[in-house]
């Protein structure tokens, strides 16, 4: 067992005094993913438009970051706040395209994330003694990001 130096120390308190925070989020999560299971036309479209009201407020986060950032971090907080407002724009114009590029993207991340996962668990199974958990659930991440990579093609025919 390693030792955790006062920094990593204080960094955990204070992750774990806002554990409600991590407790709401996954609700969140649960609540998208029942709406995301509920599959049809108007789940592509309010999948789309939570999409495009996550980029907007995105946008708008970078452009309030404006105020805290010094010289190229200005330059790169309004380039991605112009970035999301328009990316957020576009998803509630086409909402059948968002919600097959979503798919793509979400299916390649899964795929990379996966064989991530496997490999880092295999590599430190010596020191883990659960890396068997990781194992799997990197098994599981690439085997649904090869599914959805052959089935966002079949949402786009939705739209």
């Amino acid at each position: 067992m390693s030792m955790f130096d006062l920094e990593e120390r204080e960094a955990i308190e204070s992750a774990a005094r806002a554990w409600w925070l991590f407790l709401l989020t996954g609700l969140l999560w649960l609540l998208f993913a029942v709406i995301v299971l509920r599959f049809d036309y108007t789940t592509v479209t309010a999948v789309s438009i939570l999409f495009g009201v996550v980029a907007i407020a995105a946008g708008v986060n970078e452009f309030f970051m404006l105020a805290a950032s010094h010289r190229w971090w200005k330059i790169l907080h309004g380039l991605l706040g112009v970035i999301f407002v328009v990316v957020g724009i576009i998803a509630f114009v086409h909402p059948g395209d968002t919600f097959a590029a979503l798919a793509a993207v979400m299916s390649f991340f899964l795929i990379f994330k996966g064989f991530f996962d496997i490999v880092v668990s295999i590599a430190t199974r010596e020191e883990i003694h659960i890396w068997w958990v990781q194992l799997v659930a990197g098994i599981v991440e690439v085997l649904i990001g090869f599914w959805a990579a052959g089935y966002w093609d079949a949402a786009r025919s939705c739209s």
